[in-house]
């Protein structure tokens, strides 16, 4: 997430959490009023109610619009609409850390070079590629002997430069080759 949008989100979130603020919002999601109704309603000074008011506005939840000697404030349905589509998307939210699991790398290896089942790129970064690797060694069972041929045509399914994938999945140990032969190793095989 954009160091900008992280900013927005927390100030969001600093405005909100505060009890008055949030009654002050419900109140004005009722209607308009002035710092004095609100600070009556809420038993709070009218100088307190301005600050709630003042942080409201800086992000934009709150509106004010002059009505003679007073100042009148409504609620901004439309910025928390706003908000909603460009700060609060599941995307935006999630990107808030970066991928500390080895379970979110590897989605997100998959989003970056994957459209559905096909490998649209090989990666050059080699902790990518180790992933893509893995996939493709999982195609091919434990136990089973697979001709080469049968093995271009597993892997060019899911990718057209199959001579690549096949000669990295043999020098990175996922699989082994005699006469034309091909089966998977155990992950721990030392071979």
């Amino acid at each position: 997430m954009p160091e900008e949008e992280f900013n927005t989100l927390l100030e969001f979130f600093k405005a909100m959490g505060n009890e008055s603020r949030l009654k002050i919002i419900g109140l004005l999601a009722n209607g308009e009023r002035t710092v004095g109704e609100l600070a009556a309603t809420l038993k709070l000074t009218e100088p307190t109610v301005s600050q709630h008011l003042s942080m409201l506005k800086h992000v934009g939840l709150v509106e004010v619009r002059p009505d003679g000697n007073h100042r009148r404030y409504s609620f901004n349905n439309q910025a928390l609409i706003g908000m909603n589509k460009s700060v609060f998307s599941q995307e935006k939210l999630a990107s808030l850390v970066e991928p500390d699991s080895e379970d979110e790398f590897v989605r997100k290896v998959f989003k970056s070079y994957f459209k559905g089942e096909r490998l649209v790129q090989i990666p050059v970064n080699e902790k990518k590629w180790i992933v893509i690797l893995d996939w493709f060694a999982a195609k091919f069972e434990m136990g089973v002997e697979y001709p080469e041929k049968q093995v271009n045509e597993i892997i060019k399914q899911h990718h057209a430069d199959y001579a690549t994938i096949r000669r990295d999945l043999i020098e990175r140990r996922y699989m082994k080759r005699k006469d034309g032969i091909y089966w998977r190793l155990p992950d721990d095989d030392e071979v």
